[in-house]
């Protein structure tokens, strides 16, 4: 490539239209980076699940073939690099090949660099590191990005706990995590023994917990990239949050919403400037490219509380790099692949913050993440296909047309949805159905789905159909919960 240095949005935006290199992003799915080969030449998805039966023409499928039981996305993305039809697709279209992954581990870097290629990201060890939930308090305390009152402690009992929390003054109503894990897994609300006696063995012997004054509060989401000119930042988001329409996990993340008017003008800002002092932070760890900010506001007092960081793109990525901002100059995620790419470029970092702040640079969008919530278990006969839905006046909902752009969604009648479900899969309680994606806003101001989503929600899985298991794989349903999150 040539040695000019990137002096502006447009000269980014060409160089990636006119990138030679291959860049791949390998995963279950590929709605974390759903269209973002539109903005960089060359850039291929590598996928588990055809969500798109074939129709999308920068997926890459391969054929199913014998392995364990994947535990992570992680073991999916080691077996789709030791696939021989990946590994031909990669040598058949030549170049170095770069990757990019939601998840990934020492074994995939490994893997990774006997395929020629580079990981574009930081390093798997690091990035672990920076996912540990108690990490997170001490990164925060550092950038002067306050936690919800905690302290952080070892667990050996019920009576143990109650003398941590009245040394650090913070109460017996509670939330504890673990120091790793998706948050609909690792979150315990206690508030008494019975509550602990319930998760006792998902507590003790966990090392150190992080333990949480409880509080009445809005869950919110903020994407940023780190890079050397500085951390350039999304804009906040809801979070959609144990909607028992939509995840049978109390504290699951479920969606989010973006919109301008979502949160007061004094609490946007404030989310913008401690996500840039974390981001700075991160830095200097060295830690550069995409990471996401949970912040938690307290609905009595609106104080802003850092809640986690993921260290990586998210579920919430697929909104951020699909916002009026991202239309107007580039996607977000466009300046984590220049960051990795190696290419010199000058950015003025504080004059596009300030310009992606701007409320005209927001438009409103919802996604909605749909989980099998029955205590049931079968085998899906039919699931929704991915495409344009339409919901019709007396509320039912019905496929309209084939397409896998998510803009292509015209009114707040229609929405997008990408299928995750196939035919011949286990329906389990937890199971992903798809994803939903709709204009406008799926909750009410107080924070509640509205009537709309949940018309919508009712409406796709009406679409799915299951048979029962055969007797002799009948069993608990607990059997059939991967306990991983793919998005």
């Amino acid at each position: 490539m040539a040695t000019t240095i990137l002096n502006n949005i447009s000269e980014i935006r060409r160089f990636f239209h006119r990138n030679d290199d291959p860049i791949y992003f390998i995963s279950a799915t590929n709605f974390n980076l759903l269209g973002l080969d539109e903005w960089v030449k060359n850039f291929k998805y590598i996928c588990y699940i055809d969500c798109y039966d074939g129709k999308h023409p920068n997926v890459f499928c391969p054929s199913e073939q014998p392995h364990a039981e994947f535990q992570s996305i992680e073991d999916i993305n080691n077996y789709l690099l030791q696939h021989k039809e990946v590994i031909d697709f990669i040598k058949r279209r030549g170049g170095k090949p770069h990757f990019v992954f939601l998840m990934f581990d020492e074994e995939t870097e490994r893997l990774s660099k006997e395929l020629g290629a580079d990981v574009w990201f930081p390093k798997a060890k690091l990035r672990s590191s920076m996912d540990n939930k108690i990490e997170t308090v001490r990164i925060g305390n550092k950038a002067g990005v306050p936690s919800v009152p905690n302290t952080l402690s070892v667990v050996e009992s019920y009576d143990h706990l109650r003398e941590i929390t009245e040394k650090a003054g913070i109460g017996h109503d509670l939330v504890l995590q673990s120091a790793f894990g998706d948050s609909g897994h690792t979150t315990f609300f206690i508030k008494s023994e019975a509550d602990f006696r319930r998760h006792e063995s998902e507590i003790i012997g966990e090392g150190e917990i992080k333990i949480m004054k409880r509080i009445d509060c809005r869950g919110s989401a903020i994407e940023a990239c780190a890079t050397k000119e500085g951390t350039i930042v999304g804009p906040l988001m809801t979070e959609l949050v144990g909607f028992k329409d939509l995840t049978p996990y109390r504290g699951g993340w479920c969606g989010n919403e973006i919109l301008s008017t979502a949160f007061p003008p004094k609490v946007r800002q404030q989310a913008r400037d401690l996500t840039f002092k974390f981001g700075e932070q991160l830095r200097k760890e060295g830690y550069r490219g995409y990471f996401e900010l949970d912040f938690l506001i307290d609905k009595k007092t609106g104080d802003l509380w850092l809640g986690e960081l993921n260290p990586r793109i998210t579920g919430a990525s697929s909104m951020t790099n699909h916002a009026a901002f991202a239309h107007a100059d580039a996607p977000l995620f466009l300046f984590h692949l220049l960051e990795f790419s190696k290419k010199k470029f000058n950015l003025d970092v504080d004059e596009l913050n300030a310009r992606w702040a701007n409320p005209d640079m927001i438009d409103s969008w919802s996604q909605m993440v749909i989980k099998h919530t029955d205590d049931s278990v079968d085998i899906c006969t039919s699931a929704p296909e991915t495409g344009i839905y339409r919901m019709l006046e007396d509320g039912r909902v019905v496929y309209d047309r084939f397409d896998y752009h998510r803009r292509a969604v015209e009114s707040e009648n229609e929405a997008f949805f990408l299928r995750i479900l196939r035919p011949g899969d286990y329906r389990y309680e937890g199971a992903d159905i798809g994803i939903l994606v709709t204009r406008g806003r799926s909750m009410t101001k107080n924070f509640m789905l509205n009537e709309r989503a949940k018309k919508w929600i009712h409406g796709i899985k009406s679409c799915v159909t299951g048979r029962p298991l055969p007797v002799a794989e009948a069993g608990p349903a607990a059997h059939f919960d991967p306990a991983f999150k793919i998005m």
